[in-house]
């Protein structure tokens, strides 16, 4: 049976662990060749190498979202390797808690570089890739931080929204080249990333879903891979929300 990515080469960032990694394992199992880019170099070598043992076509480089020579370096390196460019999942982020006040300019410069500034240098590099190939997709991990607030977490929610509507604005503009470009808006995910939470937030956050839990990686994991699909081939500049039921209250 034909997977739902058979023949396409995806670029995936922060794939070393979590959400990242879980991606990279559906990827490879539906059929695909993946890069996996992340700061994490030995943690993501042993996802490589795992999924490389299950017949798998897997390549990982070091990549610093917030470095525009990485960036080039890691899509150069996918169409060297596997001679094109059809996906590329925006991936990683950092999620810190802190409020406004709390909230000192280092700390929202490096947020905005990671979250925010990192979208957009994969997307810059990633389209003359895509448009050589024909066309391909990008999937934008945003979040419901994106979508609503929350009175905490300033930077986190102001670059989740900032990639909202980058996401938005790049669908239009790349449209013409056949690039669809989607975010995508996970409610909480029991991931490393909740780890900042302690066990009474991390309990509130969970009762915070109407579904009464966290999504698993695997939950996210399906929706970037229907927007990476050809299933998703009229879908562009959209948002879909995974959170189960949060921000339908």
């Amino acid at each position: 049976m034909a997977g739902r990515c058979d023949g396409k080469v995806a670029l995936i960032s922060g794939a070393a662990r979590g959400q990242g990694a879980t991606e990279a394992r559906l990827f490879v199992s539906e059929g695909a060749k993946v890069v996996l880019g992340d700061i994490l170099v030995e943690q993501q070598q042993t996802v490589v190498d795992a999924l490389n043992i299950q017949a798998g076509q897997a390549t990982g480089v070091k990549l610093d979202v917030t470095q525009e020579t990485d960036w080039q370096q890691a899509v150069e390196t996918t169409v060297q390797t596997y001679g094109r460019l059809d996906i590329l999942v925006n991936n990683a982020g950092i999620f810190p808690i802190e409020g406004l006040e709390d909230t000192n300019l280092d700390l929202w410069n490096r947020v905005i570089a990671i979250n925010q500034t990192g979208v957009f240098l994969g997307m810059k590099h990633a389209v003359p890739a895509m448009r050589q190939a024909g066309g391909g997709s990008i999937i934008n991990i945003s979040s419901v931080a994106g979508l609503v607030g929350a009175g905490m977490a300033t930077a986190y929610h102001g670059t989740k929204g900032a990639v909202r509507l980058l996401t938005k604005t790049a669908a239009i503009e790349y449209a013409k080249d056949q690039i669809r470009i989607n975010s995508v808006h996970p409610g909480g995910v029991d991931t490393e990333m909740l780890d900042v939470l302690n066990p009474e937030a991390r309990h509130a956050a969970t009762m915070a879903h109407p579904l009464g839990r966290l999504a698993t990686g695997q939950d996210i994991a399906y929706a970037v891979l229907y927007l990476a699909s050809d299933e998703a081939s009229f879908v562009t500049g959209s948002e879909l929300v995974i959170d189960g039921g949060y921000t339908a209250q």
